[in-house]
């Protein structure tokens, strides 16, 4: 298989050159396992790697015209418009529910390698970390911990975008093809709670949030993860009731007290000062230690936060100015994805919040656009630098919070603890609502109806962190409505806002025809 021509020693002679001071990364040249791992800055080094590969490159732009691979798959909800969808023809097939294992071989394959060569170094760093020298217990725990991580997180991937997947764990140090069958579905998600199990074990990784640990992840960080997994296993297509082991991860978090929820700031009237809301702060700091459970790192001068170019569209180009030298509005809201905000009552849909549809020029014209996300505008670098080193939210505390809600409900019923936990997200974004009316008006809802109202907060507040097609899957239920009167029906059948329908095959990628050529132990996902 390709990328395991890439693992073992050969993916050492590329994948630890210096990149930057955060990495503290060392460069490399050819060196076998045994060299590598000679004393415990090279074992620091294999850890270094994953923070920047494998899933954090789902989040990576692939380009201004592009996108991101985590966009990709909003791509395929129906619900999200591209600008340069006619150009960029791996969108508009994702929009229109026309994607094949060729016609988008190059976008597939990236993806399926960068996660398989991120598994590859953690492989490497689990197999070999405790023989370092010069590694304490402690110092050894905490990067089998990290490398744990990231292996788990990698292959959550895999399993939810492909289905069954190959299954590697251990480094392959050889030149020869290795061909890998496909594992079943359990059987990844049975690696993955097992490898979060090695993380979130007490005392492997400290406890707080990543800010106060150097950017390094936490044991919250890998609980969110898990409760992300297990709310994920208890849903389609594994249908693996695991709603009270995601509740008690999910509870880990938000008890841990290293998180709480952004507030807005009030006038002396308990107005809410709409330019410094909690979504006005998210989107000015560089990064918050409170909210951002798991973050991807960015430095000016090694690796710029690209998510600002996205923030007006690219017909707007000659009028606002721009340091970019192209913008794109590449991750659009379609008008029915929009339409499940109370455009009244709801602050994330109020102008220049989440969002924004006008600009005054500096000759004073109002030019006005579709919406367009404002939460990633920072205006020093969109009109001056282009250059940002704000970091990016993966896992969010909003997203415990709808965690535990959705499966303490699930596990134990609609208790006042599950209530209180969707009440905190609705009451701070229907900011002039009494949150005791919410409250009321959440505690005497079914099961099913009460975890509906879940699924309606994911999709409005957790909609930058790219969700909504993972959780469609899950529910295999679609969200329509209009002005925040959402309903889900089945999801198979339905028609999404381009007017295709959806299949059971729709649900899972294909697996690129030149890897399927390329490893002959490999079969395709049913209905390519």
């Amino acid at each position: 298989m390709k990328y395991l021509k890439i693992t073992g020693f050969l993916s050492l002679m590329l994948f630890m050159v210096s990149c930057s001071d955060f990495l503290e990364e060392e460069p490399r040249d050819q060196q076998s396992v045994d060299q590598f791992f000679a004393e415990p800055g090279q074992a620091e080094s294999a850890v270094n790697f994953l923070y920047q590969n494998g899933a954090p490159d789902m989040y990576i732009s692939q380009g201004v015209f592009r996108g991101s691979d985590a966009m990709y798959l909003q791509y395929l909800s129906g619900f999200f418009d591209n600008e340069f969808s006619g150009q960029e023809r791996q969108v508009d097939l994702a929009q229109q529910l026309a994607i094949s294992p060729t016609e988008i071989d190059a976008t597939l394959n990236r993806i399926w390698q960068n996660l398989y060569q991120s598994i590859s170094g953690a492989n490497l760093a689990i197999a070999n970390i405790p023989d370092t020298p010069g590694l304490s217990e402690v110092e050894s725990n905490n990067l089998i911990a990290q490398a744990s991580f990231f292996r788990a997180f990698a292959y959550f991937y895999l399993v939810r975008m492909f289905g069954d997947v190959p299954l590697i764990t251990e480094p392959v140090g050889g030149l020869e093809e290795v061909f890998v069958p496909r594992a079943p579905v359990s059987e990844v998600y049975d690696l993955i709670v097992s490898d979060l199990n090695v993380a979130t074990a007490a005392g492997s990784l400290p406890n707080g949030n990543m800010v106060n640990n150097g950017f390094r992840i936490t044991r919250e960080t890998a609980l969110m993860l898990l409760s992300d997994v297990y709310l994920t296993m208890s849903g389609a297509p594994l249908s693996d009731n695991r709603y009270a082991n995601a509740a008690e991860a999910a509870r880990a978090v938000i008890n841990s007290g290293a998180f709480s929820l952004i507030p807005h700031d009030r006038d002396g009237d308990g107005n809410v000062i709409l330019e410094n809301s909690a979504y006005n702060k998210m989107r000015r700091a560089k990064t918050l230690a409170e909210d951002y459970i798991y973050q991807i790192e960015y430095e000016v001068g090694i690796r710029s936060f690209p998510y600002p170019q996205w923030s007006f569209p690219a017909s707007t180009s000659g009028s606002v100015g721009s340091a970019y030298a192209n913008i794109n509005n590449a991750y659009g809201p379609r008008p029915e994805l929009y339409a499940q905000y109370d455009q009244t009552l709801d602050l994330r849909a109020q102008e220049k919040q989440y969002f924004h549809t006008t600009f005054t020029t500096t000759g004073g014209d109002e030019i006005t656009f579709p919406v367009t996300p404002y939460i990633w505008l920072d205006e020093e670098v969109f009109f001056t630098t282009a250059q940002s080193a704000k970091n990016l939210r993966v896992y969010s505390y909003p997203e415990a919070l709808l965690v535990a809600a959705e499966a303490i409900a699930q596990s134990e019923g609609v208790t006042a603890e599950a209530v209180d936990y969707l009440t905190q997200i609705r009451a701070r974004a229907y900011w002039t609502t009494d949150p005791e009316t919410i409250r009321a008006g959440l505690a005497g809802l079914s099961v099913g109806d009460f975890v509906e109202e879940v699924w309606k907060e994911r999709n409005r507040e957790l909609i930058f962190d790219s969700k909504l097609w993972f959780d469609m899957v899950r529910t295999r239920k679609y969200p329509a409505g209009a002005d925040g009167d959402v309903t889900f029906v089945d999801l198979i059948g339905r028609q999404n806002t381009f007017g295709q329908t959806f299949e059971e095959k729709h649900l899972l990628l294909p697996i690129s025809d030149s890897e399927i050529q390329t490893n002959p132990e490999l079969t395709q996902n049913p209905g390519y």
